[in-house]
């Protein structure tokens, strides 16, 4: 068996399977579906201070290849989460990521001192990058400044791994991981959604009340692939690939991008065991290729002369 451990900052993970925020709800949504405890971490939906309505129905559409959301952020508020959540998050024997999502920079840092507080939280993955929400979320992750700023306002209040989700709605996405390492971040999660809309030529109006949402799913796999290998050339920080993975393959293919971790997001909801499927494929993989470690995939991509194919994996 090869090694599938990876230690980011100080919290050590099993493996390199993360869920991503907002298709695993807080964790227990899933628990008679799937073994979380076999997952390398659980990343919270997005919590913010107060509780969020998020955008009103219809909000989730299925696309080619994809599926377009538009729930704003709704949730539950972080001190409901920490009376009513949290003490199932306590009993997982996995990792536990909790996904921040603010309007103002002072948000931000009120939410994580919350959860900082309290036990059974071994990191943040601060939301800058929401694209259907009104105030902040997109406004923030499109500007560089801002995204250093409020990796620097909460670098100094938690010594957890920090970790920024970044937008793909950017023209260099390099720069915003260099902006995220420079003000002390310990990782950047590449990508979230695309901006995308669909309409109903019957009625000529968008599928979505919002008109326009955030598009995942195997759709955008090629473009957060290629995120994951510019941002990944650019910054010396961990990139956690995420965007379209739905199965082993998909998963390897971040890896040899150049992404130290990944997250499983839309195929949770056709599957929710499917992060622990890609796991074990990755598994597989490393046995059939005698892998010793699955970090020697990281960044491994041939990107002149000839490639090989291996044929034990076909």
């Amino acid at each position: 068996m090869a090694k599938t451990s990876y230690k980011l900052a100080n919290v050590e993970f099993k493996n390199r399977v993360l869920v991503a925020s907002g298709t695993y709800g807080y964790g227990d949504d899933c628990i008679d579906l799937a073994d979380v405890n076999k997952l390398g971490g659980v990343i919270t939906k997005s919590l913010s201070l107060k509780p969020r309505r998020g955008n009103p129905p219809p909000r989730i559409i299925e696309t080619a290849s994809g599926m377009l959301n538009s729930i704003g952020l709704a949730n539950i508020g972080v001190h409901r989460f920490v009376k009513e959540k949290l003490p199932f998050l306590r009993s997982i024997n996995t990792v536990v990521i909790a996904n921040i999502a603010a309007s103002t920079v002072d948000e931000y840092c009120q939410v994580l001192e919350i959860l900082e507080a309290e036990e059974g939280i071994d990191g943040f993955e601060i939301n800058v990058s929401c694209p259907n929400v009104r105030e902040g979320g997109l406004n923030f992750g499109t500007s560089c400044p801002m995204v250093g700023e409020i990796t620097r306002q909460l670098r100094p209040r938690t010594k957890k791994p920090l970790i920024i989700k970044l937008t793909p709605n950017v023209t260099h996405i390099s720069d915003f991981a260099k902006a995220v390492q420079e003000a002390g971040g310990d990782a950047i999660s590449v990508i979230n959604t695309l901006i995308g809309m669909a309409i109903d030529i019957r009625t000529r109006r968008p599928l979505l009340a919002t008109t326009t949402g955030g598009l995942s799913g195997p759709a955008i796999k090629p473009v957060a692939l290629a995120k994951v290998y510019e941002a990944s050339r650019a910054v010396s920080i961990p990139v956690i690939g995420v965007g379209g993975i739905m199965n082993a393959t998909d998963a390897l293919e971040f890896l040899i991008a150049g992404a130290s971790m990944i997250q499983v997001g839309t195929a949770n909801f056709i599957d929710p065991a499917a992060g622990i499927k890609i796991a074990d494929g990755i598994n597989a993989y490393c046995d059939a290729n005698g892998i010793g470690d699955v970090g020697s995939l990281v960044g491994t991509l041939v990107t002149s002369g000839n490639v090989s194919v291996v044929d034990s994996w076909r």
